[in-house]
């Protein structure tokens, strides 16, 4: 088993750089704004799940999108490492947002959300609806939707930082990313 990597506490400041004891900023309206924007243009994003059969983070792609009546959704197969680690522990972190086609892709903004995942059972009311908004969302998805092993999760968001690109780092709320 390799060794641990030593990481500082305390990393030593760059050369001339002034410290802060917190870079990440509290919301604004423009931190709100954009926050918003990936949550309603991203069509997917990356999740990551404690993998119940190892202990060890599972970090997976997977589909999302918004309800008929807003929130963060996605439609997953149970038979995946992500449905099966939500199933265990509904905790996640999720991180949305795509690169542009040029420059650095570390300049382009970002969303970490702390997530608590809840499955719809077929059987709620609100599951036609949903899955009407789904297909027209994800016309794809009529491939497999109703296949047996395929259920939605919805996404309550706990918390947010927003990465909105070189020194713009936010703090948000749940509060925060309800549309006004």
């Amino acid at each position: 088993m390799p060794a641990p990597i030593d990481i500082p506490k305390d990393p030593l400041p760059l050369s001339g750089a002034v410290q802060r004891a917190d870079p990440v900023q509290g919301a604004d309206q423009e931190s709100r704004d954009l926050a918003r924007r990936l949550l309603a243009e991203s069509l997917f994003a990356a999740i990551g799940t404690i993998d119940p059969a190892t202990g060890f983070p599972h970090v997976s792609r997977i589909a999302i999108g918004p309800g008929p009546a807003g929130g963060l959704w996605s439609l997953v197969s149970g038979l995946s490492v992500h449905a099966r680690a939500l199933a265990a522990d509904p905790r996640a972190g999720m991180l949305i947002g795509i690169p542009g086609s040029k420059g650095d892709p570390l300049t382009h903004p970002r969303l970490s959300l702390q997530v608590e995942a809840r499955p719809l059972d077929r059987m709620d009311p609100r599951h036609p609806s949903l899955r009407d908004r789904w297909l027209a969302d994800h016309p794809k998805s009529k491939l497999y939707i109703d296949l047996g092993d395929f259920y939605f999760i919805e996404f309550h968001i706990l918390a947010a930082q927003l990465n909105g690109g070189f020194a713009r780092s936010y703090r948000l709320t749940s509060t925060d990313l309800l549309q006004s």
